[in-house]
């Protein structure tokens, strides 16, 4: 019997629609098809074998747990992963991918490879639609394998024999040295005709070249180029490519306190990590996403961006209600399980400063001018004019009572600086002195209001003690120097206050079994991406080698294929949160090219 493994013991395969979780032990236990967003197939990573997953590997006996691989990588700068096992009769691999697809039904192919020896194998597939909940009814056609639910059918394609036991359907075979068996999964709606027979060695091929081109257009070539490319890949699986959105994280409901209810959603698109992420794609040479983001941009918010979102639908959608599924027991026993986020229609005031800067990089790197995009900044800062005084949720979406947020307010000063830059370049027009009073005045206001000055360290929000990881990056949009007493004041009360043992960085003060700052109960992990801004900010101060060394603990943090989820737990020392997480990756690629810069290392 399997159960879902450590959050790090996965594996990410994906075709820009669309990703699968791989464990160590070849179990696929979570896959959306045929959207990031849509409902699982295999939803075993929040329950358990009887919610669907899909497990290649060497047999075991009846009862016994599947085998871990003996090691896995990816090919080469790919998502294509591969799986070896050592076993007293012979060595085997599994070579797992998804091919980027265009209009095509989505495919996870997986190749069982012989390396020495022969090895009895088994392929055991159990599908369950709408997260786990409905069983399909299972029957073959033409030779294939198909299962149907509704809207959903799903094939099987193997020239390995199949059989059905249990409501599973099973392949037992054997390969020896050279043998390659394939199998694949290919999702299409069930009143269409069905999917073209697959040819898995040619799709491997072409996934293969597809990443090797993508990544050739990477220009960062420091010392941490291999965590670079991996986080750069990650991000780029995290792209819806039909529209360009950006996906949070593949995943909902991965703990950020195993056992506990901080479990989200994020298989959407939040503006505020699409933009960090466009600005490091672009930063490495990737124009192209940029654009598509862009574009997607100004579609999702359309005419009216005094109603803006902090998050829509990865095409656009705005109605993103939550509900829980309660026939899901949750990662590890963690409910509740959601679907869907409530959070989309939060007050956060420091997305506007996000989407600007976002559009100030595109505009300065020499992406294409597009007038509406401009158009689009300028009423940003219009609705921002009469808005920017008002208290929010903040950048981390607290449930609690609104606040004036110290973030929030940089991040609106941020959104007006980077208008009248704008302006001032000659390719907008505003009310250029009017707005350099506004900018004044939200600064006056931070550094009178959102500043300790018996403490020297600005707070999480106005008259409030509490210290908050986001004040990290006023030195890093230029709200103030990185010389400045305040700044160095708020980095090392940071470093004191919201420090783990081991170095890392937690968001906030949470309140264990009483309701914090954020309105819940429990604790969480070291948030990562606040963990690589404290290595930026040392760096930015002159130490240097304390960011360096900070820099490789949090690279260490990954699992061993190069992934990180949202947070690292240092009392369980296991990574926890939803996983990959862009959020998480787009920081180490900033704090990479930092450091790089820094001259410190050769790069």
């Amino acid at each position: 019997m399997h159960v879902a493994g450590r959050i790090e013991d996965y594996a990410l395969i994906g075709d820009m629609q669309t990703a699968a979780l791989v464990c160590r032990d070849g179990t696929v236990d979570w896959l959306c098809l045929p959207r990031f967003d849509s409902h699982a197939v295999f939803a075993g990573l929040l329950g358990t074998e009887e919610h669907g997953f899909w497990r290649i590997g060497p047999a075991h006996s009846p009862g016994a747990p599947p085998a871990a691989a003996s090691r896995r990588t990816y090919r080469g700068d790919s998502l294509v992963l591969e799986s070896e096992w050592d076993t007293p009769r012979g060595t085997v691999r599994v070579i797992d991918f998804m091919p980027p697809r265009d209009t095509d039904a989505p495919q996870l192919v997986r190749i069982v490879e012989g390396v020495s020896g022969r090895v009895p194998m088994r392929s055991a597939l159990r599908m369950r639609f709408s997260y786990g909940r409905v069983v399909p009814w299972v029957h073959k056609v033409d030779g294939r394998t198909v299962a149907v639910a509704g809207p959903d059918s799903v094939w099987l394609d193997t020239s390995a024999e199949t059989f059905g036991k249990d409501l599973t359907t099973y392949s037992d075979f054997t390969v020896g040295p050279g043998d390659r068996i394939a199998f694949t999964l290919s999702w299409q709606p069930s009143h269409k005709q069905p999917p073209a027979h697959p040819e898995p060695e040619a799709a491997l091929a072409a996934t293969e070249e597809f990443w090797r081109e993508w990544v050739e257009h990477c220009t960062y070539h420091g010392p941490y180029r291999e965590a670079v490319v991996r986080s750069l890949i990650t991000l780029k699986a995290l792209t819806y490519a039909p529209t360009g959105g950006i996906v949070a994280a593949p995943t909902t409901s991965l703990p950020e306190d195993i056992g506990g209810s901080r479990n989200w959603d994020y298989r959407f698109t939040w503006l505020r990590d699409a933009a960090i992420t466009l600005s490091s794609l672009l930063r490495t040479g990737y124009r192209e996403e940029a654009r598509a983001w862009r574009e997607w941009l100004l579609r999702a918010v359309a005419g009216d961006p005094e109603n803006l979102q902090i998050m829509y639908g990865i095409a656009g959608e705005r109605e993103l209600g939550e509900a829980e599924l309660d026939w899901l027991p949750g990662y590890e026993n963690s409910g509740p399980v959601r679907v869907g986020n409530g959070a989309a229609h939060q007050l956060q005031l420091d997305v506007y400063g996000e989407v600007t800067e976002a559009l100030h990089l595109a505009h300065m790197t020499g992406l294409a001018r597009n007038d509406y995009a401009s158009l689009l900044q300028l009423k940003l800062i219009r609705y921002l004019e009469t808005h920017w005084n008002e208290p929010d949720e903040g950048i981390w979406e607290v449930r609690g009572p609104r606040r004036h947020f110290v973030h929030s307010k940089v991040m609106a000063w941020v959104a007006v600086d980077r208008t009248i830059k704008l302006i001032e370049s000659g390719d907008a027009d505003g009310p250029l002195e009017r707005w350099r009073e506004l900018r004044d005045d939200i600064h006056r206001d931070v550094c009178d209001k959102g500043y300790d000055k018996e403490r020297n360290t600005f707070t999480q929000s106005y008259g409030s003690k509490e210290l908050d990881a986001s004040l990290l990056l006023i030195p890093q949009v230029g709200f103030l120097p990185p010389d400045d007493k305040r700044v160095i004041g708020t980095i090392e009360a940071i470093q004191r206050e919201l420090s783990t043992p081991d170095g890392f960085i937690l968001r906030y003060p949470t309140s264990g079994d009483d309701a914090g700052v954020d309105g819940l109960e429990g604790d969480e992990g070291a948030f990562l991406a606040c963990s690589f801004w404290m290595a930026d900010d040392l760096a930015m101060i002159g130490r240097v080698d304390e960011a360096r060394r900070l820099f490789e603990r949090l690279l260490a943090l990954r699992n061993d294929l190069g992934l990180l989820a949202e947070e690292w737990d240092p009392r369980l020392k296991r990574q926890v949160g939803n996983f990959p997480q862009a959020f998480s990756h787009v920081p180490l690629i900033d704090t990479a090219l930092r450091l790089t810069a820094s001259g410190a290392y050769g790069g």
